[in-house]
């Protein structure tokens, strides 16, 4: 992988986040009509008042970190398991949307290839 390459996923990555991670707060992207299953979902999330404005924050502060090269391998460690969950979501409760879950996780597992050396001291002992 080429450092240009490199940088145009961490930029796609890191725009599709905060991209997302603003719609939680602003919702000027229109709500997809969600299966019965996973609308009960989000709604119960919604309810508990702070999980999915916590989990847009999340997204917003590695999608910057991710924009100004700052810290990347440790935002692509943050983003791990939101974006599993999201691609749990949509593999178990909304499978026909799961395009966007792909392109999380295919982006976050190739860029932290990408980024291995610096996770190496962390499985050495």
């Amino acid at each position: 992988m080429t450092a240009s390459y490199t940088k145009i996923l961490r930029w796609l990555l890191g725009l599709f986040l905060i991209v997302f991670g603003l719609n939680k707060f602003i919702g000027f992207l229109p709500v997809p009509e969600f299966p019965e299953e996973a609308a009960d979902f989000i709604a119960s999330l919604d309810a508990t008042g702070y999980v999915l404005y916590l989990i847009a924050l999340f997204e917003l502060l590695i999608g910057l970190l991710l924009l100004l090269n700052k810290w990347v391998a440790f935002a692509l460690l943050l983003l791990v398991p939101i974006s599993l969950n999201i691609l749990l979501f949509h593999l178990f409760l909304d499978l026909s949307d799961i395009w966007g879950a792909l392109v999380v996780v295919s982006l976050n597992i190739l860029l932290i290839y990408k980024y291995w050396k610096a996770y190496r001291p962390l499985f050495q002992y």
